[in-house]
């Protein structure tokens, strides 16, 4: 007589239920997930720079340096607000913190030329007295672009900038003057170039070495050497409006991730147009809308697992993706804020969940390949994307197939490169320092150098508050006493 088999139940009840227990694993890969997360662990500790006294006075003693010098930019031609507000992003133009083209900027490698970078947008002109929605001429330039006519500024003004505009005379015989981006940056480049060749004149003791001055496209990049350390200062000029542009407003309309976290008002407090053109538009007169202030706000509202899988994932796409350039790393920071609009902010919380995050943002920008769509966070009917021939997006669309099919060597790789670029910085300072400025900790000295004290706060501020973004506010006639913020934090 044969008996029945028991049913799953039964077997459960019985202690027979011996169903193997597997790590979890990445189905296209066969990435153990444990595994991923180790190695974004690990990239993100080398990746994340540890400031001691010295170096934070360095970095303090490059900022104060770049502020004096556009504080006599300033007094060159009267052209630049007297008191000027800066936005200064932790990470250069090249790490994506601002939607440029980086097709125009020459190659720089941190380890190899500089140890950091940081992006600094001067308004060259400033519209902050508009209580209602911003209204931009965009009858002649692609979404997300505009032309600035100075009409909307007094006459003291045009006369100032007449010299960086392109002049339009229209049919009722009135002359209107567009702003030029390019002319405008090839300004700033000869005043800047002015400026340190007088500075150079005078060297005074602890003063930075400029290594480098380049005009790439219309950004200015500075590279200083101050005692061990390389910084690099990408410098743009840009036009600064307060209040929000009438062509996002709809944007405020719809859900976001960071309501309740931020207010309103600190998410749409202003916004820029930089030196940028649309693909087929027209360099000399247009102008790209930059959204640099809010998403430093939105940034405080995005998890710490998720920074981690997009840094990581931005450093894996930027030695991948990098010819022929048609994906920058501000296309995958406009994708991680949709999928924090799109996703449960308690599963974006987990803080194991970065390699979930990692195989999550090499899927979503294979699929604005495949697709040859991403829209602007911020204006959506904009896709940054529309441009690409059907050949570019499909030959990057294959090498981030390699990827997916292999994350944790594509990691192992991007750990490699940030461990030489680390080997390459410590070999500079054993070598010694580019220029002498007094160590926090050595008698006697300059008594005008900031002290042991102002070092400790500057290492206090700088390690609590990792790639934050820093907004600077300046008096060109007082270059001594800067005030600047970072994120919500005034010292």
């Amino acid at each position: 007589m044969k008996m029945a088999a028991p049913t799953a139940s039964k077997a459960a009840s019985l202690g027979c239920n011996n169903k193997p227990t597997f790590p979890e694993l990445d189905f296209r890969s066969g990435a153990r997930v444990e595994e991923l997360n180790k190695l974004i662990q690990e990239f993100t500790k080398h990746d994340q720079r540890e400031y001691d006294d010295q170096r934070a006075l360095e970095i303090h003693t490059a900022k104060d340096f770049i502020f004096s010098m556009l504080g006599m930019v300033q007094k060159l031609d009267q052209k630049l607000p007297v008191a000027n507000e800066y936005l200064l992003l932790s990470g250069g133009v090249r790490e994506g913190v601002v939607d440029l083209d980086l097709d125009e900027l020459n190659v720089y490698a941190r380890g190899t030329d500089y140890d950091m970078d940081f992006t600094l947008l001067v308004p060259a002109l400033k519209l902050h007295d508009r209580n209602q929605p911003v209204t931009l001429d965009m009858r002649h330039s692609a979404l997300c672009h505009s032309w600035l006519s100075l009409r909307l500024f007094d006459e003291g003004t045009i006369s100032k900038w007449k010299d960086c505009c392109s002049i339009v005379d229209h049919i009722n015989g009135a002359t209107n003057y567009f702003f030029s981006p390019t002319k405008v940056a090839d300004w700033f480049y000869d005043s800047i170039s002015i400026v340190l060749s007088e500075i150079q004149k005078k060297p005074q003791r602890g003063m930075p070495k400029v290594e480098k001055v380049e005009k790439n496209g219309t950004i200015i990049s500075i590279i200083l050497g101050v005692g061990s350390s390389r910084m690099l200062y990408d410098i743009v000029p840009v036009v600064s409006f307060k209040g929000w542009p009438a062509v996002a407003q709809s944007w405020l309309m719809e859900n976001h991730f960071w309501d309740g976290k931020i207010t309103e008002e600190e998410v749409i407090s202003g916004f820029y147009l930089v030196p940028a053109c649309s693909y087929k538009g027209k360099k000399d007169n247009e102008w790209r809308l930059s959204f640099a202030r809010s998403e430093v706000q939105l940034k405080k509202c995005i998890s710490s697992s998720l920074m981690q899988a997009y840094q990581a994932c931005k450093a894996i796409i930027i030695k991948l993706l990098s010819r022929p350039k048609a994906i920058s790393p501000y296309h995958l920071r406009s994708m991680m804020l949709w999928a924090c609009d799109r996703l449960p902010a308690n599963y974006l919380a987990q803080e194991d969940y970065a390699a979930h995050f990692l195989l999550g943002l090499i899927d979503d920008l294979q699929h604005c390949l495949v697709n040859k769509m991403c829209p602007n966070y911020f204006i959506p009917q904009c896709n940054m994307l529309e441009h690409l021939s059907e050949e570019t997006v499909i030959l990057h669309a294959r090498k981030l197939s390699s990827v997916r099919s292999d994350p944790a060597e594509h990691l192992r790789t991007a750990i490699e490169h940030v461990k030489a670029a680390n080997r390459l910085t410590l070999e500079l300072q054993r070598r010694g320092s580019t220029t002498s400025i007094p160590s926090p900790q050595s008698e006697g000295g300059d008594p005008n150098q900031p002290d042991d004290r102002l070092a400790k706060k500057l290492q206090q501020l700088v390690t609590e508050n990792p790639g934050k973004s820093i907004s600077v506010f300046i008096n060109p006639d007082d270059v001594t006493r800067p005030h600047f913020r970072i994120d919500d934090k005034f010292f």
